[in-house]
């Protein structure tokens, strides 16, 4: 591995715990806190005066929109799919399932973090919940809320984009993590800091050691290499 590499892996960590630090450590979160509440309180609010916000939220949380953000993340594979040769479209597929198993194991040591944060939803009394203004069965609340799942797996899939395809995939990818994980911040069932600290800290630490060293790539060539047909 290059100095560069290093010093670049070196920089994304030193933002990660800065990041995260700069969230934990004051009293109740500190400024962070006051951008939470704002954030949450304004969404909050205007559910119950803006039918089209309401129901724009319940939708894009009802559960079963999830396979939308994976139709829309499998769409950008599969453009790159189409254009590949047959070998190529093996090593993608080897990509893929080191794509799974990495967002599958860094989501796990993140919750090994010791904080224990439940929702705006279940924090604030006497607040609006999509699915009692609805009827629909919503992701409205959440017990344990910190780092934000649905967030940490669409940027570990930004990420691979930028990592094993283009920038311009990268881009595209960014833009479907946006809109796929704020409805989470809109309905209340994360704080906004669960996705931008608690996610956005961990995929900084996580996959620089991951991606920009050659770990990535070993297990990519073995699963190659290893895969039925081959």
């Amino acid at each position: 591995m290059t100095t560069k590499r290093l010093l670049t892996i070196l920089t994304l960590n030193a933002a990660g715990f800065a990041l995260f630090f700069s969230w934990y450590l004051p009293v109740n979160h500190g400024w962070w806190f006051i951008l939470d509440r704002t954030i949450f309180y304004w969404f909050n609010q205007h559910l119950v005066t803006n039918q089209a916000l309401l129901w724009l939220v319940a939708i894009t949380n009802y559960r079963a929109f999830d396979g939308v953000s994976l139709l829309a993340m499998g769409a950008l594979y599969l453009h790159f799919w189409c254009h590949e040769t047959p070998q190529g479209r093996c090593r993608m597929l080897a990509i893929g399932i080191t794509m799974l198993i990495s967002a599958v194991g860094l989501n796990q040591l993140g919750h090994l973090i010791p904080v224990s944060n439940g929702s705006p939803t279940t924090f604030f009394p006497d607040v609006n919940h999509v699915t009692k203004l609805t009827g629909i069965s919503t992701k409205d609340s959440s017990a344990d809320s910190f780092p934000g799942d649905h967030g940490m797996m669409l940027m570990i899939f930004s990420c691979f984009m930028l990592r094993y395809f283009t920038r311009r995939a990268f881009a595209v990818a960014v833009v479907i993590m946006l809109i796929f994980a704020l409805p989470r911040v809109m309905i209340g069932a994360h704080w906004f800091t669960d996705i931008a600290v608690g996610s956005l800290s961990i995929v900084l630490v996580g996959m620089s050691w991951w991606l920009i060293t050659p770990a990535s790539d070993y297990l990519v060539n073995w699963l190659d290499r290893n895969l039925p047909g081959k």
